[in-house]
């Protein structure tokens, strides 16, 4: 799933490529992505755009004052294309493309364009035309970006003071208490932080706060550095081939050779090492602990 890094880099690589380029037409193929009716999808054609911004995990197209936002989900990626198919594409349940954004051809005859697709049978990808961000209800109710200036410590310490003996694994990825973390930085910067995921976010000492404060901006902000630049075919595997703990299970901890462990969830896991985060004790996995009954 693209987190707070790979939709920043992603914001970034898209401005330098759409920033002034007029929209020709956007085609939707698979119409249950498209979650808004108003303005339709035809107040796109024809404008400009005005530039690229991330909320959360959220892309905001500035389309001459119409917002084209998107949300990749579990599976959606961005794909630029130096030249569209001149014929629309037709709906298919077999097919990942979700949103095509045909471009103006600069006087080339070439019409160049992005591709969001969406692998999986799960659809989640979403697709909001909007005049303004916050009228898209998983951008209102974002928590505060964890890379902004005014994101502190004492406001950290502020958000895990307020949700009590709520698990730090949980706390770090609730898009409305902090925005852009997900499954696989929430591992990271625990790891990092050499802090359980399972310790209640209410009880870290001030040492702890600090820890954890330090280990969030850095392991997001080296992220975001890693990424800056990089074209979007590119960020996956930089960001697979940077993980310490996450995505990694049965491998050797790069700090101090420990098996990576993991827990199972019904739709997810986490990772993380026993000897770096949990004082050597492995985490209860009740899931397999059922199959080995």
């Amino acid at each position: 799933m693209p987190e707070l890094p790979e939709v920043e880099a992603l914001a970034q690589d898209l401005t330098g490529r759409l920033a002034g380029r007029a929209i020709v037409t956007v085609h939707v193929p698979q119409f249950a992505a498209l979650k808004t009716f108003d303005p339709p999808i035809s107040a796109l054609h024809g404008t400009l755009v005005d530039g690229v911004r991330r909320h959360g995990k959220f892309l905001d197209l500035d389309c001459s004052g119409t917002h084209l936002v998107l949300h990749l989900a579990r599976a959606g990626w961005v794909r630029w294309r130096d030249e569209v198919p001149t014929i629309p594409p037709k709906p298919s349940s077999k097919s990942t493309l979700a949103v095509r954004i045909v471009l103006d051809d600069d006087g080339t005859g070439v019409s160049p364009g992005l591709d969001v697709t969406e692998a999986g049978t799960r659809k989640s990808l979403a697709m909001y035309v909007v005049r303004d961000p916050l009228d898209v209800p998983g951008i209102a109710s974002l928590g505060p970006d964890p890379l902004a200036p005014e994101f502190t410590e004492e406001v950290l310490g502020s958000i895990l003071a307020a949700e009590g003996r709520k698990q730090l694994k949980g706390v770090l990825r609730h898009q409305g208490t902090i925005a852009g973390i997900g499954n696989a930085y929430s591992d990271e910067i625990l790891h990092a932080a050499r802090m359980s995921p399972y310790k209640p976010a209410g009880t870290l000492e001030p040492e702890e706060l600090t820890t954890l404060y330090a280990a969030l901006r850095t392991t997001l902000g080296e992220a975001v550095e890693r990424s800056r630049g990089l074209a979007a075919s590119e960020l996956k595997g930089e960001k697979k081939s940077n993980l310490a703990v996450h995505g990694r299970t049965g491998q050797p901890c790069p700090v101090c050779g420990d098996v990576v462990r993991e827990v199972s969830f019904a739709d997810s896991s986490l990772q993380y090492c026993p000897t770096c985060q949990t004082g050597g004790k492995p985490l209860a996995d009740r899931r397999m602990s059922r199959l080995l009954k």
